[in-house]
C-alpha cells in the first residue's frame, strides 16, 4: 500500500509507492495485480504498433518503445502462470488496400551493448556496418528500369501504396540503366544540414517524414526535402562488394560511401561514435551490422533474420516508474512538484527525480505513483519530464497543497504546514542574494529547526554556543563557526539585510535607505517610481505593510542592524 509521508523539511508532501527498488527487476505484485498490469501495457503496446503498421504513425520514439516492450517481456517471464495477458506478441496488423511487398521487410533485432555486439561478429568474417537512418521503410521496385511501385513498410508482407508520392521525389529515380524486375529496400529521410545526432537528436526528423508522406498530396517542396538511403538490394548480387558497386552505378552514392567492412568490435566502435558526433545529412539512431552474404530475397521472412542487426546509440529518452510525488513549497509561496523515480540511467547518469514545473501541468498529467515516464535531458545535463507514457493499473491518490494557503507573505513562522516555505525563506536569507553566510545551508537551517530553535525567521540570531552544540551534528568548533557567521551578519549593510527579507524584485531603495522610510511608501508611492507597474506596487505596499515584516523589521532594529533603529 502507499504511504503518505508529512515531511518537515524541504518538502511539503510525499506519496511513496511500494515498488522494486531497480527498473529491472521483477516486481512484488500479487497474481492479480500482476495481470492487470500488463494488460495496461499490453494495451498501450497495442495502441503504438496499430498506429505505426497501419496508419505510419510514430506515437512514441524507438527509445521509449523498445524499453516499453523490454519491460512488457521482463514482466512475461516474471509472471508466466495464471497471467491471461501474458499473450504471445500479435502479428502487426495489415490495414485495408495495402499492396503486397515483393520480398518481405524483415526489420531488425536490436543488440544491447558492445558485448553483444562482439559476439555477434566473432561468428562472422564478412561483417559491414552503416548508419541506421531515422526515417520511414520503403520498398521500391522498378520494372525494366522503371519505377513501377513504393511501398510502405506496413507489417513487414504488405504497406500502403507511396508510388504516386515518391515519384515527386527527385531522390527516388524515375527510371534506372536495368532491366527486368529489380528490388531495393531503404529509407526516406528528412533532409538535414550538418545534423549531428549527439547535439541535436533525432530533430523529429521521422515523424515529419511520415507526416508529409501521410499527406493526400505531397508538393514538390516537400517532396524535395526528402531523401533516401538504399540500404540493400534484396534481388542483387551475392556478394556485398559487388551490390555496393551496383547501387554505386545507379547513383545511390551514399550506400556505397557509408557501408564499411568491419573484422573487429573496436572498428564498430569507431564507425559508430563518428557517425554519432561526426555531421550527416540526416538524423540516425544507431548503426546496421550486416553480414556480406545472407540468403536470396525469396528466403526472406518479415521477421529479424540473424544476418542484421542493429546496434543504437545511447538513448536519448528514458522510462521511468514513478514512485512517488513530493509537492515543494518554494519562498514565495510557489508549489513545485517533483517526481520521484525508481532509478534510471541516461547517457551515463542516474536519474532519480524530475521536476514537473508546475502544479497546473501535474494537474493536467494527472501523474501518480506507478505511472511511467518519459524523462529526456535538457541541454545534455538537467532531467526533464517529457510527458506520461502509460499508466499504472493501481493508482493512488494524491492531494497536493492548497495553492489559496502559500502565497509570498505566508509562512514567516515553522508552523505546521509552513515548515518547508519557512526554510527556503531561511535559504534565501544566507544565500548569496542575501546576508552570504559562510557555512550555512540548507541542511543547516534544518538541523536548527529539528531541534526545535527556529521559532522565526530570525531566531538563530539569539542562539548562543551552549545551545548550538547540543544540536546533534554540531560539535564545539561547527558552533564557533556559526556564532561566527551569525554576529557578522548584524553588521552587515542595510541592502543586504533588505533583500535578505525576500521583498518583491526592484524595491529601489534610492533616498530610503533606511527602513521607515520604506515603510511610509503607499501603492500610490511605488506605482510613482520608474519602472514600477501596478501589480508591482501593489505587492511592495503589501509587502512592507504586513504585521510579520514589520515585527521582523523591530527585531533588527532592536540588534542594532543598519538602517532598521528608528
Amino acid at each position: 500500500m502507499p504511504t503518505l509521508v508529512i515531511l518537515a523539511g524541504w518538502w511539503l508532501v510525499a506519496v511513496l509507492a511500494a515498488t522494486p527498488s531497480r527498473a529491472d527487476t521483477c516486481p512484488d505484485w500479487p497474481a492479480p495485480r500482476a495481470e492487470r498490469e500488463l494488460a495496461a501495457l499490453e494495451q498501450r503496446l497495442a495502441e503504438w504498433d496499430d498506429a505505426y503498421y497501419r496508419r505510419g504513425e510514430s506515437l512514441v520514439s524507438d527509445d521509449l518503445y523498445d524499453q516499453a516492450r523490454g519491460r512488457f517481456d521482463l514482466w512475461r517471464r516474471c509472471f508466466p502462470d495464471g497471467v491471461p495477458t501474458a499473450r504471445e506478441r500479435p502479428s502487426p496488423p495489415r490495414a485495408a488496400g495495402e499492396v503486397a511487398h515483393p520480398v518481405p521487410q524483415t526489420g531488425l533485432a536490436k543488440l544491447a551493448d558492445a558485448r553483444e555486439v562482439g559476439a555477434w561478429l566473432v561468428r562472422r568474417d564478412d561483417a559491414w556496418v552503416q548508419p541506421k537512418v531515422d526515417g520511414v521503410a520503403v520498398t521500391l521496385v522498378y520494372e525494366e528500369g522503371r519505377l513501377a511501385r513504393a511501398i510502405s513498410r506496413g507489417n513487414g508482407h504488405h504497406g500502403q501504396d507511396w508510388t504516386a508520392r515518391v515519384r515527386r521525389m527527385p531522390a527516388v529515380p524515375e527510371r534506372l540503366e536495368a532491366s527486368g524486375s529489380l528490388v531495393l529496400q531503404g529509407e526516406l529521410y528528412l533532409r538535414l544540414e550538418d545534423h549531428v545526432q549527439a547535439e541535436q537528436g533525432g530533430a523529429g526528423a521521422r515523424g515529419e517524414v511520415a507526416g508529409l508522406l501521410a499527406r493526400h498530396a505531397l508538393g514538390d517542396a516537400d517532396a524535395a526535402r526528402i531523401g533516401l538511403f538504399v540500404w540493400d538490394w534484396p534481388t542483387g548480387p551475392a556478394s556485398m562488394v559487388e551490390r555496393l558497386e551496383g547501387l554505386a552505378g545507379m547513383g545511390f552514392a551514399d550506400s556505397a560511401t557509408l557501408t564499411r567492412p568491419v573484422a573487429t568490435l573496436d572498428e564498430v566502435e569507431r564507425w559508430r561514435e563518428a557517425w554519432y558526433r561526426e555531421p550527416l545529412p540526416f538524423a540516425t539512431d544507431g548503426v546496421v551490422l550486416r553480414q556480406g552474404s545472407r540468403p536470396a530475397g525469396s528466403e526472406w521472412r518479415a521477421e529479424p533474420p540473424d544476418w542484421a542487426v542493429a546496434w543504437k546509440h545511447p538513448p536519448r529518452e528514458a522510462l521511468a516508474e514513478v514512485r512517488g510525488v513530493e509537492f515543494r513549497i518554494g519562498r514565495t509561496g510557489r508549489i513545485t512538484p517533483l517526481l520521484h523515480l525508481v532509478p534510471v540511467r541516461l547517457d551515463d547518469r542516474v536519474i532519480r527525480r524530475v521536476s514537473v514545473g508546475s502544479l497546473p501541468r501535474w494537474r493536467a498529467l494527472d501523474i501518480r505513483p506507478g505511472d511511467r515516464v518519459a524523462i529526456v535531458l535538457a541541454g545534455l545535463t538537467i532531467p526533464r519530464l517529457d510527458g506520461v507514457v502509460w499508466r499504472g493499473a493501481e493508482r493512488p491518490g494524491v492531494t497536493p497543497p492548497d495553492e489559496e494557503a502559500f502565497h509570498a507573505l505566508s509562512c514567516w513562522r515553522p508552523t505546521p504546514g509552513c515548515e518547508g516555505q519557512f526554510l527556503e525563506r531561511l535559504a534565501w536569507l544566507a544565500g548569496r542574494q542575501g546576508l552570504d553566510l559562510p557555512g550555512v545551508g540548507p541542511a543547516t537551517w534544518q538541523g536548527l529547526l529539528d531541534a526545535g530553535l527556529l521559532d522565526d525567521l530570525l531566531a538563530w540570531m539569539a542562539l548562543d554556543a551552549t545551545t548550538l552544540v547540543e544540536v546533534p551534528g554540531i560539535g564545539e568548533t561547527r558552533a564557533e563557526q556559526l556564532l561566527a557567521a551569525f554576529h557578522a551578519a548584524r553588521r552587515r549593510a542595510f541592502a543586504d539585510w533588505l533583500a535578505a527579507l525576500g521583498p518583491p524584485p526592484g524595491v529601489g531603495a534610492g533616498e530610503d535607505a533606511h527602513w521607515a522610510g520604506l515603510a511610509e511608501r503607499r501603492e500610490a508611492d511605488w506605482l510613482a517610481l520608474p519602472g514600477v507597474g501596478p501589480e508591482r506596487a501593489a505587492a511592495l505596499a503589501d509587502f512592507f505593510a504586513h504585521p510579520e515584516v514589520q515585527r521582523l523589521a523591530g527585531r533588527l532594529g532592536e540588534a542594532g542592524v543598519e538602517g532598521f533603529a528608528r
